[in-house]
């Protein structure tokens, strides 16, 4: 599909904000359901793909039995964590035109390498993360060969998807394009902030007049008079919540999802594949929380 395609920067196969999304995908659903809706922490259309059994719903891109030909090695996927099952495959080819499989899921516990698939476990935040997953690095530490082209992408339930892309580096929040970015909608700080910022200098320009010093009073004592005036002709005051005013005053601040990287280390000639989170010094998933499958059984049916 983008083999005969110039590759250079950032290339996107799916936004979930554009008129037809899933124009290059397949989907599958079966016990749950595919559908875009807004999300309410980003404020913004999200695709949702939930279901309850991980296997049976997914969308695959691309259509039918087309290839990719991707030749960017790294995938980047921002998505909603909504603590249940998830898991997503890409299929690779490498230089000894060998088709390689690489499934991460976050209700496995261990990694197994197998000759044409390798399963890998990952650990995600509460919220929406960033998932970065360096194929190039992937494929040599698994399999000792070079990374030459994604063929297909692959996302089963149970997430919120923003949007799916492939760079050829790693890009810092300031570097992306606002449209690869997140916003939450926020109280218009940044404007309040740029009047008081204008009221001080105005304050600075006018020079500052001496201090009036006020003749004494005599003040004179007078006895109590009593109030014509009942508690109910006065009006207590009314408290404006914060959320009316932020009806008025609603901007966009950025917000940067969590960043999940995904990395792998070997250790006593055995291959292991783990995934960290940024900012979390250890956040592999116990027992009771995720599951050991195998590649070749079917996904968890939650219940």
């Amino acid at each position: 599909m983008f083999k005969n395609t110039y590759q250079s920067g950032l290339l996107s196969i799916f936004y979930s904000c554009g008129s037809n999304p899933l124009a290059i995908w397949d989907m599958e659903v079966k016990n749950g359901h595919i559908k875009r809706l807004t999300d309410n922490e980003v404020n913004s259309i999200v695709l949702e793909i939930v279901s309850t059994n991980v296997a049976t719903t997914f969308i695959t891109c691309p259509k039918r039995n087309q290839v990719l030909g991707i030749k960017l090695p790294f995938l980047v996927m921002i998505v909603k964590n909504l603590k249940r099952y998830f898991s997503f495959e890409i299929t690779i080819v490498d230089d000894k035109n060998m088709r390689r499989r690489f499934r991460i899921s976050n209700f496995q516990s261990t990694t197994k390498i197998k000759p044409f698939c390798t399963c890998m476990p990952i650990g995600l935040s509460g919220g929406w993360n960033q998932i970065q997953f360096n194929l190039a690095d992937f494929t040599r530490r698994a399999y000792g060969t070079q990374f030459i082209e994604v063929q297909r992408v692959q996302v089963h339930a149970n997430a919120r998807l923003r949007r799916i892309y492939f760079s050829e580096r790693l890009y810092t929040e300031e570097e992306l394009p606002q449209d690869y970015k997140l916003y939450l909608p926020m109280e218009k700080k940044s404007k309040k902030a740029k009047q008081e910022k204008k009221e001080e200098e105005t304050a600075k320009k006018i020079p500052a007049q001496p201090p009036v010093t006020a003749a004494p009073v005599e003040v004179v004592a007078e006895p109590p008079v009593e109030s014509k005036v009942s508690a109910a002709t006065i009006p207590p005051p009314v408290a404006v919540s914060e959320e009316k005013i932020a009806t008025h005053t609603e901007s966009v601040v950025e917000i940067i999802p969590e960043t999940v990287v995904v990395e792998v280390s070997s250790k006593e000639g055995e291959e292991t594949i783990s995934a960290k989170v940024e900012g979390e010094e250890n956040n592999e998933p116990t027992a009771e929380e995720i599951t050991e499958i195998k590649p070749d059984e079917d996904m968890p049916v939650e219940e």
